[in-house]
């Protein structure tokens, strides 16, 4: 039984220049990340992914082994290659990514790749929203989603809009992301989408419309600072405060998805405020951490680190 069923497509963040810089560097997309951040918590996690046969799609296949993360869907590799996102720093500090991708290449799985199976050993499908770009390649992402529902699993879907799969159409996306709602038990959200999703104002519609807990992301400097400053807990509809370098955002779903495992959830009917909460605040914390640390897919903490760190700063979750 794996605790964690991850599934999207694959997207390599790096960024080079300076070696003050070189430290962002991930596995490839909030799927592969989440299922790391997960086995770093000592969980059991599987990874259906499609990679390319590039070094970049080489370099998430071993990552994702050197974790113990197990790949359920292994697409002959040259069928695709990776998609990657060249991260370069603007002169006020923000990141600014420019996607590749070679001509012609399918990165996104099939509906046929995801097998009923897979899901029911599993205990939390994840999802990320790359691979819901467009239709008709997102019916995997629909597919294992409405499986996890029908087979009553804790469903978690991570938006994180990237115009460049949406050819800036952001109706469609709103619309595709409204039509897997119905299925989703956690949403997490960052400031882009929940403009797009028609303002915090309309957070609690949204979520008493679908019964849907949402996670919303802080993004800034100040975010691993203002954790400590605010815990900011309302029960359905929280925000996190440990969201500003590559990765941070995947640590803290890992994390927190993990803590949610870790106090016996199995389905969402498991989940009170109380839990949500707990896993909130563990989630922050393994944020906070990899903000220290530079954000490297290296620095999603393990449990041990967490751990340590809630008993160091003598912090109560």
């Amino acid at each position: 039984m794996n605790d964690l069923y991850s599934i999207g497509e694959m997207v390599i963040d790096f960024l080079p220049g300076t070696e003050e810089a070189s430290y962002i560097r991930k596995a490839g997309g909030a799927p592969a990340n989440v299922a790391i951040a997960v086995a770093k918590n000592g969980l059991n996690a599987s990874m259906c992914c499609k990679v390319g046969d590039d070094n970049f799609g080489h370099f998430l296949m071993d990552t994702l082994a050197k974790y113990n993360v197990e790949t359920v869907c292994k697409q002959p590799t040259k069928e695709a290659v990776t998609t990657m996102a060249f991260v370069t720093l603007s002169a006020n500090g923000e990141r600014v990514f420019t996607f590749a991708r070679k001509p012609g290449a399918d990165m996104l799985l099939a509906e046929s790749d995801v097998k009923e199976e897979d899901i029911k050993n599993s205990v939390i499908i994840h999802a990320g929203s790359c691979s819901l770009s467009a239709q008709p390649e997102k019916s995997a992402t629909i597919k294992a989603m409405r499986l996890g529902h029908e087979n009553k699993k804790l469903v978690s879907f991570d938006v994180n809009y990237r115009n460049i799969m949406w050819n800036d159409d952001v109706d469609a996306c709103v619309a595709a992301i409204k039509e897997i709602l119905q299925y989703v038990d956690l949403l997490k959200l960052s400031g882009e989408e929940i403009d797009m999703m028609g303002g915090e104002a309309n957070l609690p519609k949204l979520m008493k419309d679908y019964d849907i807990a949402v996670i919303v992301e802080t993004l800034g400097a100040d975010g691993a600072k203002a954790f400590f400053k605010d815990s900011t807990v309302s029960v359905k509809g929280q925000r996190v405060h440990a969201v500003d370098a590559t990765g941070c955002g995947d640590a803290f779903w890992g994390a927190f998805l993990s803590k949610l495992r870790l106090e016996g959830v199995k389905e969402i009917s498991d989940i009170d405020n109380e839990k949500i909460k707990t896993a909130m605040n563990y989630g922050n914390i393994s944020g906070c951490i990899c903000v220290q640390s530079k954000g490297a897919i290296e620095s999603i903490p393990t449990r041990k680190q967490i751990e340590e760190f809630i008993r160091k700063n003598n912090l109560t979750i």
